[in-house]
């Protein structure tokens, strides 16, 4: 038998979920054959998988010791990241261009995310041998060779709330970037449909269709000059590639982008990887008590280097 008393960082989620990361050498199928067994309690009392842990429970699984394993505490050392803003909660990276957030199928153990952790751990805001199901993670993603902002949650609490405001639409994130090409208009909100198979491209049509899942994305052209435009892109959703594509379905693909982009526009202005910066970060958080309270109304922004490598200034706010 093993048990788990549950501490902060491993409450508010399910015991199925916990044990899958406290016992990362524990089968799925003997686990969930141990929950039918009703050989699973909490605080004394059967539970089932789908039970939710508070802090202060004591977990109790019936299985023999040998079949849960060490997890690893280790973590690998890293460079550091490049901080903008941290509190107790909550860490606002810049990730470079070619800096992976987590690892890919390029097979880099350099990433974002592993810069995170270390810098946590050097500091003592994180002590992974005292965790059992909870490791610091980041709450949103770039491409690889997109720059820009990236949110790191060093505790379970700030994770929830922050994946919540962002799933209600209560950060804004804008982006600058560089087109091949002049967007239709000045200023537009796009509705369309955004499809991305595995492997593939994301599709975008301007009609509903099987398969597509309704984007909006918004655009202010800043200025223009020589074929090119700079652009103030506002995200209403955020699917994989989807700047990427809306702008090249717009016909005024990011420059230097090699997936989307126009080739010969790459060449021509000498634009190595895609132009495109999350370089501005909004927290318009409701007025509904959360743990991230000092971020309340923040807003944080840098001028990406293109901007002025193309000739672009930007108007201020």
């Amino acid at each position: 038998m093993r048990t788990f008393e549950i501490h902060e960082n491993d409450a508010g989620q399910r015991a199925d979920k916990f044990l899958l990361k406290a016992c990362p050498a524990l089968p799925k199928s003997l686990l969930y054959k141990t929950f039918r067994k009703r050989d699973v309690k909490c605080n004394g009392k059967r539970i089932s998988a789908e039970t939710f842990l508070s802090a202060g429970d004591v977990l109790a699984v019936y299985l023999p010791d040998d079949c849960f394993g060490e997890k690893a505490h280790e973590v690998a050392a890293a460079a550091m990241p490049e901080i903008v803003y941290e509190d107790s909660n909550i860490m606002l990276l810049k990730k470079p261009v070619n800096l992976p957030v987590h690892a890919d199928g390029r097979g880099s153990a350099d990433t974002l995310h592993q810069r995170f952790l270390y810098y946590l751990t050097q500091s003592g805001a994180y002590h992974p041998e005292s965790e059992q199901s909870f490791v610091p993670a980041l709450c949103n993603r770039l491409d690889r060779n997109t720059e820009g902002f990236v949110i790191g949650a060093k505790n379970a609490a700030a994770l929830r709330c922050m994946n919540e405001k962002i799933r209600l639409g209560e950060i804004t994130k804008q982006y600058l970037c560089i087109t091949a090409g002049i967007p239709p208009r000045n200023a537009d909100t796009v509705t369309a449909y955004h499809r991305r198979l595995p492997g593939q491209k994301a599709e975008i049509r301007t009609a509903p269709a099987e398969g597509f899942t309704e984007i909006r994305t918004g655009y202010e052209v800043l200025s223009q000059k020589g074929g090119l435009a700079l652009v103030l892109v506002t995200l209403f959703t955020g699917k994989t590639h989807q700047i990427r594509a809306q702008m090249a379905a717009l016909r005024s693909p990011v420059l230097g982008d090699a997936k989307y982009g126009d080739p010969a526009m790459n060449r021509k202005f000498r634009a190595g990887h895609q132009l495109l910066a999350a370089c501005r970060l909004r927290f318009d958080f409701s007025r509904t008590p959360c743990p991230l309270e000092a971020l309340r109304g923040r807003q944080f922004s840098y001028l990406p280097d293109f901007c002025a490598a193309y000739g672009f200034s930007v108007p201020r706010d």
